[in-house]
């Protein structure tokens, strides 16, 4: 059985939903059902603390969009908590971040970035101060990295490497 743990906490001004462990299709109708019974608990708003849980799909956090979407008529809110980085970025690839209400910016890294603009020479005869030009860093993706690779397997200095 897929481990999720629910924990409600009602208290006078809110409810608060404590969400650990696996959150998939498999423990989605948990999921679902503890949020109803939440939305029982008081009239206002319902805060869902993600911060133990690991969404391996969108499906929990469809549920938590269609809950979300479900208080609104209400004048009801469901604030989500806590998410670590991972999940704001399932949020922001899924396209939910304008369903979902967020304790803070949804974050991420694009895989190119700019990093500070770097001093270049003046040139030659002139005296005006040095031209700035931005330097693009690239991200290494996590699979390349020696601890992410097969044990047994090393990369010699200098060899190009495919991985398959």
């Amino acid at each position: 059985m897929p481990h999720l743990h629910i924990a409600l906490v009602p208290a006078p001004d809110q409810v608060v939903v404590r969400v650990t462990g696996d959150a998939d299709t498999t423990t989605v109708a948990r999921l679902t059902g503890a949020l109803r019974e939440a939305a029982g608990l008081g009239t206002g708003p319902v805060v869902v603390d993600v911060a133990g849980a690991r969404f391996c799909d969108c499906s929990g956090l469809h549920a938590l969009t269609v809950f979300t979407a479900a208080l609104a008529p209400a004048g009801r809110r469901c604030r989500v908590v806590g998410a670590p980085a991972a999940t704001r970025h399932l949020i922001r690839t899924a396209g939910l971040a304008d369903r979902l209400e967020l304790d803070g910016p949804l974050g991420g890294e694009d895989p190119v970035r700019t990093a500070p603009a770097v001093a270049l020479p003046a040139a030659p005869g002139t005296s005006a101060p040095p031209a700035r030009r931005p330097v693009a860093v690239h991200h290494v993706p996590a699979a390349r990295r020696a601890e992410d690779r097969p044990a047994g397997r090393r990369l010699r200095i200098g060899a190009v490497r495919r991985w398959r």
